[in-house]
């Protein structure tokens, strides 16, 4: 349990939040929530003790033990797969360690013994014997196999690391549990195995997360910093959502409300005050106009960008055709051999699978950035293609305006048509006057976007594009693409973001792709697609990778 009074941080003139008062409750898992650099990390550091409040304490019995998702993923590279996971438990690995010292010391004297004898004591009762095989569950449960466990750190995939962090965190059974982004890098299958771990975790956990289908799977809470506040809800992503529209309407409506009666009690004491008749009614009425509530409503630091892609021509029959495609990277790494690609002009096709270079590869054949080593791609004559790339880093080298870098993507030079897209991407005044060589990763992304809406085609192909966007921004690029009236062709580490989105689901497999028309949660749930997958991955293999 972890109990949070009076807390209160800010910078310079900024309140992060102010006055917060929360309990964190063992069998609960609260998500928190807030648009970017409302304080969610900094939170969990302060509860960490990696950083300080301004005023206020957090309270946790002594007896009990936290830990947290690490961040430093180069600060085990020493240590094997298996060591750094049991390394969650610090205690634990405190007293195996020195137990292990002691009986290789060359010199072993009954001094030693007598030591050996209390740390193998503590070990037991601290769980030591069982560590090892506890640490393998972890790792078997998030996806790295037995091959591993005895690796370097420092020789492991930097996506491979990121999991063995979360093993790390998880190890243990800790008292409390800290999560930030814990399902960055990791499959569909590991996540789902982390879903029911957290269901079925009977300590407390605090997360941040920006993927809402794993808040609602695992949430039963969510703290939302806004208002330079921190308030606690009951329920999942979805459930807090509709609560917090129908607060925020009520809000709205009390105000309109209060400023109506306002105006009717301003024109009777106006009419009236100096009528002696009517002298007590207009007192009366002063004394209710002084405790009407007019105050502005607080701003929220959430914010959601407009996006909506209006193509200026509808798509035709004719979308796109490739036949015979071979394709081999710079590098000198076959790609493609003979591949065959259709699209119709109903298709939003979500790309899937383990292997993120051919997804790149495709988008970029299709997409015309790069040409085929040989085969036929044709494009039907209605379509007109926009791109969004997975490193969209050349497009920002420049020291210029974000006004004047969109401009260079329009026909129409006039400064409040150009300033009017960056608006709906949030950026109004002096920001969009900010060099895009200093945005941050989340504002180049609604940059590119902006690019998009401003070009009005009819095709989309969009390579990872919730990559950097905090939870309001996803929601309203889900939101826009559903919306939108033309071909797409995306990938996305994002589950409700793909379901929600796409019709049909293309995965990369090693030794081929899988196409279906169907929906994201159906082609999971699918036996013959299962079967069909353990063919081509020449073995059993259940796990997806979004």
């Amino acid at each position: 349990m972890i109990t949070v009074s009076d807390m209160r941080l800010s910078f310079g003139q900024r309140v992060l939040f102010d006055q917060v008062n929360l309990k964190f409750s063992p069998g609960n898992c609260y998500g928190l929530i807030g648009a970017n650099g409302a304080g969610k990390s900094t939170f969990l550091n302060i509860l960490s003790g990696k950083q300080e409040a301004d005023h206020g304490s957090i309270a946790m019995p002594g007896k009990e033990r936290l830990t947290v998702l690490e961040q430093n993923h180069f600060a085990y590279d020493a240590s094997t797969v298996l060591e750094t996971t049991i390394m969650g438990h610090k205690h634990l690995y405190e007293v195996g360690k020195q137990r292990d010292e002691l009986y290789s010391k060359p010199d072993f004297n009954e001094d030693d013994g007598m030591k050996v004898a209390d740390l193998e004591v503590e070990f037991a009762e601290l769980g030591g014997y069982e560590a090892d095989n506890e640490a393998a569950i972890l790792l078997n449960g998030l996806g790295i196999e037995n091959e591993l466990h005895d690796k370097c750190m420092r020789d492991l995939d930097p996506n491979v690391k990121v999991r063995v962090l979360l093993a790390q965190a998880l190890f243990g059974n800790p008292d409390n549990l800290l999560l930030d982004e814990p399902t960055n890098h990791l499959d569909l299958e590991s996540i789902t195995w982390l879903e029911n771990f957290l269901y079925n975790f009977e300590n407390t956990v605090i997360v941040v997360s920006h993927d809402r289908h794993f808040l609602n799977q695992v949430c039963t809470h969510m703290v939302d910093i806004d208002f330079s506040k921190m308030t606690m809800f009951v329920g999942n992503y979805d459930f807090w959502q509709k609560t917090s529209e129908i607060i925020n309407a009520q809000s709205r409506d009390q105000r309109k409300k209060n400023e109506d009666r306002a105006t009717e009690l301003k024109e009777f004491i106006r009419r009236f005050s100096a009528n002696a008749a009517k002298s007590k009614q207009a007192t009366s009425r002063r004394k209710e106009l002084d405790k009407l509530d007019l105050s502005s409503l607080p701003a929220s630091s959430r914010r959601f960008p407009y996006v909506a892609f209006k193509p200026a021509r509808e798509v035709g029959r004719n979308v796109i055709e490739i036949n015979g495609v071979h394709y081999t990277t710079p590098a000198g790494e076959k790609l493609f051999s003979n591949l065959d690609f259709r699209l119709e002009n109903d298709d939003k096709i979500g790309f899937v699978g383990i292997d993120n270079q051919r997804k790149t590869a495709l988008m970029q054949l299709i997409s015309g950035e790069v040409p085929p080593d040989s085969g036929q791609i044709s494009i039907g004559q209605t379509i007109s293609i926009g791109y969004l790339p997975r490193n969209n880093s050349p497009y920002f080298s420049d020291n210029i305006s974000m006004t004047d870098w969109l401009r260079r993507y329009s026909d129409n030079e006039d400064e409040s048509y150009i300033r009017g897209f960056l608006g709906r991407m949030l950026f109004s005044g002096d920001e969009s006057l900010k060099s895009v060589n200093v945005l941050s990763g989340g504002e180049k992304m609604r940059c590119m976007l902006a690019k998009l809406m401003l070009a009005e085609t009819n095709m989309l192909v969009l390579d990872d594009p919730t990559a950097h966007l905090d939870l309001e921004s996803i929601t309203s690029l889900n939101n826009g693409l559903m919306e939108f009236k033309g071909v797409l062709l995306f990938s996305s580490h994002d589950h409700q973001f793909i379901e929600t989105v796409a019709n049909r689901i293309v995965e990369f497999t090693p030794n081929g792709i899988i196409d279906r028309r169907m929906k994201f949660d159906d082609y999971i749930q699918d036996r013959k697609i299962t079967e069909l997958r353990d063919e081509m991955f020449g073995g059993k293999h259940d796990r997806i990778v979004i």
